[in-house]
C-alpha cells in the first residue's frame, strides 16, 4: 500500500522558506517548516496508534487547524472539518451520520453534549487549545468512497447538509495548480475565511505552502468576524495594516466592505498583489471599484464538488464581470445552459453511492462561454440563495421554520448576494400583532445557523393569493414576481439594516 499523500512531503526546504522564516503563524505562534513537520508528523503518529475511521475537526483558526489536518494526511487517516458556524443541529447531523471515532475541538463544552452517550476515557490528548474527544462508533455511519482523504460539508443550505468527499491527491493537486497560476514566489497569505472553508483551504494554505510561503492564520475574532454573517470592519483593516500581506481571499462582503473602507480614506496595502474574489455573485462594478481604488481584485469560481476553484480571472487575462478562464486540467461544458465541469470531480457525496465515480458535476449553475473562453454565470437552475458572505441557503428550509406553528399564512425569503436574510410574512389572523410576529421570528431564529437567521422583516398588507400573478397554480410563491413588486420594500429593509455597505458597525435591523 502505498503511503498516502501529504502535503509534509511537498514543503519547500529551509534554504527556501520565506524572508520572515515563518511557514505558519497566528495566536502568538510562529511555525518554520521544520517546527511545523516535526508537529504534524508527532500527531500523525499518535493518531495512527489511535487508528480512527475518521477525524473531526471543529477548531478556531490558527496554526493547530493546519498542524491536525496536516497529521491527519500523513497518516492516512480521512478528516472531517466541522464549520464553526454550523448550529448545534448541523453539527449533531455530521457527528451522528460520519464514521468519527475522534474529535479535535477547542469548545468541548458545545461538542461534548453533542456527542452524549459516544464519549470514551482513554489518554488524553491537546494540541494548542484543542483537545480531541474519543467517541464510540454511531450504529449504521454513511458510507464514503475509497481514498477519501477530506469530506468538506459546504456552508449547508438545509439542516442536513452533505458531505464532499475528496482525496488528499487531488486537493493536493488543485493547489499546486492554483499555485503556479497565480505565479508569486514565497507568498505571504493572510487567512480572512474560516480555514473549515474549502476554497481557504485549498488557496489560502495549502497552496501558499508549496509555493514556499507564509500563511497568517489569526481567529476569526480577531479579524473582527462575530458569528459568520456579521464582521467589525476596524479589526479586519487593523489585521490587513499590520500583516501587509501579498494574497487574500474574499467573499464579495468583504471586497464590498473594503472597497467602501477605501472610498472613506482608507490606504490599502501597497504588498497586495492578488485578492481572490469567489464564494457568491459579485455586484455588477465592484471589481472595477476595487482596483481604482488599488485593490487588485479578481472574480472567480469553483464548487467543493471540483475541490474548490475552477476558474479564475488573473492580471493578464482579465475580463470584468466574467469568472475567468478554467484552470489547467479543468474543463467547462455547457449544457442545455447548465455549467458542466470535469477534470477534477469529487469522489462522491459521503452516505450516496449513486454519485460515487463521476467523471463530471452538474453544477446547477446556468453560464455561459465567451468567444475567448471566459465564464459567466447567470443564475441558478434550482433557487438557492448564496449571501454575499458565501454562504448557500435553501429559502425553503428557513421558510418552513417560520410556517412551522401555522400563524402565518405567507412567507417568503429573501438574501441572494446579500450580507442577511429578509423575510415578507403575512399573518393568518389578522388581530396577530408585531410583537407576536417578532417572538415567532426570533424563535425561528434560535433553531438556525447564524448565516440563515432571519435579520429582518416586512409585514405584508394583504396575502399574496389576495394578488394576481404572485402564486403559482399549486399556491407555492412566484419568487422573481414577488420580489419584483416589492422591491423597493426589501431595498429598505437592507438599507434599514445596513453593516458593511456603510462602513460603520451597527445591530441588524429587526423591524416591522
Amino acid at each position: 500500500m502505498e503511503p498516502a499523500p501529504s502535503l509534509l512531503d511537498f514543503l519547500p526546504p529551509r534554504t527556501l522558506s520565506p524572508a520572515s522564516g515563518h511557514a505558519v503563524r497566528g495566536g502568538g505562534v510562529s511555525l518554520d517548516a521544520s517546527a511545523l513537520r516535526e508537529r504534524a508528523f508527532a500527531l500523525a503518529g499518535w493518531l495512527e496508534s489511535l487508528a480512527p475511521k475518521a477525524v473531526a475537526l471543529h477548531m478556531d483558526n490558527g496554526p493547530d487547524w493546519v498542524i491536525v489536518d496536516l497529521a491527519c494526511q500523513a497518516a492516512g487517516i480521512c478528516l472531517v472539518p466541522l464549520p464553526t458556524f454550523f448550529s448545534a443541529a448541523q453539527l449533531r447531523h455530521v457527528l451522528e451520520s460520519m464514521p468519527i471515532d475522534a474529535v479535535f475541538t477547542d469548545r468541548a463544552d458545545l461538542l461534548a453534549p453533542l456527542c452524549a452517550g459516544r464519549l470514551c476515557r482513554g489518554e488524553e490528548l491537546t494540541v494548542g487549545n484543542g483537545r480531541l474527544l474519543r467517541l464510540a462508533p454511531v450504529a449504521e455511519p454513511a458510507a464514503l468512497p475509497q481514498d477519501s482523504g477530506k469530506v468538506t460539508f459546504t456552508s449547508g443550505s438545509t439542516g442536513r447538509p452533505k458531505g464532499v468527499c475528496l482525496s488528499n491527491a487531488q486537493l493536493l493537486r488543485q493547489a499546486q495548480t492554483l499555485a503556479e497560476t497565480v505565479g508569486i514566489e514565497g507568498p505571504r497569505h493572510l487567512c480572512l475565511l474560516p480555514l473549515s472553508t474549502l476554497l481557504e483551504n485549498v488557496a489560502g494554505v495549502y497552496a501558499p505552502l508549496q509555493s514556499g510561503g507564509e500563511v497568517i492564520v489569526p481567529g476569526l475574532a480577531d479579524i473582527g468576524f462575530q458569528g459568520s454573517s456579521s464582521i467589525d470592519p476596524r479589526r479586519l483593516l487593523a489585521q490587513l495594516d499590520h500583516e501587509r500581506p501579498h494574497s487574500i481571499i474574499l467573499t464579495p462582503q468583504l471586497l464590498q466592505l473594503l472597497v467602501g473602507a477605501a472610498e472613506a480614506g482608507w490606504t490599502p496595502p501597497e504588498s497586495l498583489a492578488f485578492v481572490a474574489v469567489g464564494g457568491a455573485r459579485v455586484p455588477p462594478g465592484l471589481v472595477e471599484r476595487a482596483h481604482a481604488l488599488g485593490i487588485p481584485a479578481y472574480e472567480g469560481y469553483g464548487l467543493s464538488e471540483c475541490a474548490s476553484v475552477v476558474s479564475l480571472n488573473l492580471p493578464g487575462a482579465f475580463r470584468p464581470g466574467s469568472c475567468g478562464r478554467p484552470l489547467a486540467g479543468l474543463a467547462i461544458d455547457v449544457v442545455d445552459g447548465e455549467i458542466h465541469i470535469s477534470g477534477n470531480a469529487m469522489l462522491g457525496y459521503a452516505g450516496e453511492p449513486e454519485s460515487w465515480g463521476r467523471a463530471s458535476i452538474a453544477t446547477g449553475d446556468l453560464g455561459t462561454l465567451d468567444s475567448d473562453g471566459f465564464l459567466h454565470i447567470e443564475g441558478r437552475r434550482k433557487y438557492l440563495l448564496i449571501s454575499s458572505f458565501g454562504r448557500n441557503i435553501s429559502p425553503e428550509w428557513v421558510e418552513s421554520e417560520l410556517l412551522g406553528d401555522g400563524s402565518l399564512a405567507d412567507c417568503v425569503v429573501f438574501g441572494d448576494a446579500r450580507p442577511y436574510c429578509v423575510a415578507l410574512l403575512c399573518p393568518r389572523d389578522e388581530s396577530l400583532g408585531d410583537a407576536a410576529i417578532r417572538r415567532i421570528v426570533e424563535r425561528c431564529n434560535e433553531a438556525l445557523p447564524d448565516y440563515a437567521r432571519v435579520r429582518a422583516w416586512h409585514r405584508l398588507p394583504q396575502p399574496l393569493a389576495a394578488t394576481g400573478g404572485l402564486l403559482t397554480d399549486n399556491g407555492r410563491p412566484k419568487r422573481d414576481a414577488i420580489g419584483a413588486r416589492y422591491g423597493e420594500t426589501i431595498e429598505a429593509l437592507y438599507r434599514a439594516g445596513a453593516v458593511a455597505d456603510s462602513f460603520e458597525h451597527s445591530a441588524y435591523a429587526r423591524t416591522a
